[in-house]
């Protein structure tokens, strides 16, 4: 294996308050590429309260400009001032990328959970921004990618692969590296709680379908006694202040927990305890929320979205519902209750289905793809 100076550019960090899914995964693999012996550095925005330089697990994070574009303009006058120390770019889609086929010579790989298609128009910007911003990125995301025409992409899910070839990213070009999941190094028991509990995991924001869950969680509550619990921290306080507001209109004041951000011990443990994940999502990369509900041997009945269809093994880690409505998660769910066979059958398979994913098969490909970049920009 070749030892590379890789340089990822990253509009958010670990760190950074806001950091989900995509960026945790980024990180294992950085970490597996470092452990290989490779130098690590990882450029992105600032937040408040963060340093501008710091090494996490032998990675250097370096910080500079804020979400959205200023990231990407500082990572450009930060590539220039190190050009000569940098032999690879990780350049990572998250809505928008860096644009480095305009300004990097050298190998780059794109990295990509998600095509982001219709959450443009869910972004939580104030009104009338959020509908300019919206329409801007919907109609002109498809154009950027034609920058990308000759660039390697590494995905996560099928459908993503799918559906970044639809922009005009040879197929060929893009190659399918699952995520893993990691489990505290505590044991966890996987015992229910005696009553009922029907969990949310996520970042608080409408693209990720927190105001379904809530109408899902109504419409549970009338059917039956149950807990309701919701884990992640909102996107931003006013819509924050929304969902509050919507819990109370819905009369669930007293039957919905906020857990807030946990940590990983925390969360695993919750989900472990909780009957079922609903995960109403509009549009996902993958959905590791999932594999991690089912390490833990619970269900998850989700939306047919992209990524879910891939996290979800309808049937056996459990069930994809056939049209997309707050209504049918909780018609499934409550048929899950009624038919307990059925239940420890989701339960046994959740469990099963998880193992298929390790970290320590998910950073060997991604590396021997990295290597491919390299060899093919030399």
């Amino acid at each position: 294996m070749i030892k590379m100076n890789i340089l990822i550019l990253s509009w958010r960090d670990p760190k950074h308050p806001l950091a989900g899914g995509a960026e945790q995964s980024v990180w294992e693999h950085a970490k597996g590429w470092r452990k290989a012996g490779n130098e690590i550095i990882w450029f992105s925005s600032r937040f408040k309260g963060s340093v501008v330089t710091e090494n996490i697990d032998g990675i250097k994070i370096v910080r500079n400009g804020y979400q959205y574009l200023g990231v990407q303009i500082a990572a450009l006058f930060y590539y220039f001032k190190n050009v000569k120390n940098v032999d690879l770019v990780v350049d990572q889609f998250h809505g928008l990328p860096f644009f480095t086929p305009l300004y990097v010579k050298k190998p780059k790989l794109a990295l990509i959970q998600e095509v982001a298609g219709k959450v443009w128009l869910l972004n939580p910007l104030p009104f009338p921004i959020n509908l300019i911003i919206g329409a801007i990125g919907f109609v002109f995301e498809p154009f950027i990618f034609l920058l990308y025409r000759h660039v390697q992409f590494m995905t996560g899910s099928e459908s993503a692969k799918l559906e970044v070839s639809k922009f005009g990213i040879p197929l060929k070009n893009i190659t399918v590296v699952p995520h893993g999941v990691i489990l505290p190094k505590l044991k966890i028991k996987n015992e229910k709680l005696k009553m009922k509990t029907i969990t949310f995991l996520g970042t608080l924001a409408k693209d990720k379908g927190i105001e379904d869950a809530i109408e899902c969680f109504s419409l549970l509550d009338k059917k039956g006694e149950c807990n309701f619990w919701i884990i992640g921290k909102p996107e931003t306080e006013d819509y924050f202040k929304k969902i509050k507001s919507k819990i109370s209109d819905l009369g669930l004041n007293d039957k919905v927990k906020f857990w807030g951000r946990v940590t990983d011990a925390k969360k695993f443990e919750l989900l472990a305890k909780s009957h079922v994940l609903v995960n109403p999502s509009a549009h996902e990369g993958w959905g590791l929320v999932n594999i991690e509900a089912n390490a833990v041997g619970t269900p998850v009945v989700a939306y047919k979205s992209s990524g879910l269809v891939d996290s979800v093994k309808d049937g056996q880690s459990g069930v994809i519902v056939s049209t997309n409505s707050p209504e049918k998660i909780a018609n499934v769910t409550i048929s899950l209750f009624e038919n307990k066979k059925l239940y420890e059958k989701l339960q046994r398979g959740s469990m099963s289905w998880s193992k298929n994913f390790s970290w320590t098969v998910s950073r060997a490909k991604s590396l021997l793809l990295l290597n491919k970049v390299f060899n093919a920009g030399h």
